[in-house]
């Protein structure tokens, strides 16, 4: 009898240890991930959308001395769409993710992971991105 109740709580474990590893892909599927109900780069810090970029466009308004402020979250040059996470190309050639059409940005002035210092910036035109 003990040896089933070992085997049991075994894979009772095992079990478990599977659903908390689908959990945590969950969390992080496609480039970003989620904290604390925010997108975020793989370091932590929080992205951002900006209300003067059309969703869908493919395309991001923040240039020039903007994206010195509001750096854009860089995608690899083989990186592809992936669910709701799309490839934006920048004026300059470079790729940036986008969200649900929307580039995503982070913001030079957070000074840590989990900072989100740029929620509401400028009038209101920078929010933080949310799932």
């Amino acid at each position: 009898m003990k040896i089933h109740a070992i085997a049991d709580a075994s894979r009772g474990s095992v079990a478990a240890l599977v659903l908390l590893s689908l959990l945590a892909a969950c969390a992080s599927l496609g480039p970003a991930k989620v904290a604390d109900g925010v997108l975020t780069d793989a370091s932590g810090r929080t992205l951002y959308t900006f209300d003067r970029d059309t969703a869908g466009s493919g395309r991001s308004v923040c240039n020039g001395p903007c994206i010195g402020l509001w750096p854009a979250f860089v995608a690899a040059g083989t990186a592809s769409n992936f669910g709701d996470y799309t490839i934006v190309t920048r004026d300059d050639g470079t790729k940036q993710w986008a969200f649900r059409g929307k580039p995503l940005y982070t913001f030079s002035k957070d000074a840590k992971p989990g900072d989100r210092t740029g929620d509401g910036f400028n009038n209101d035109v920078w929010h933080v991105a949310r799932p």
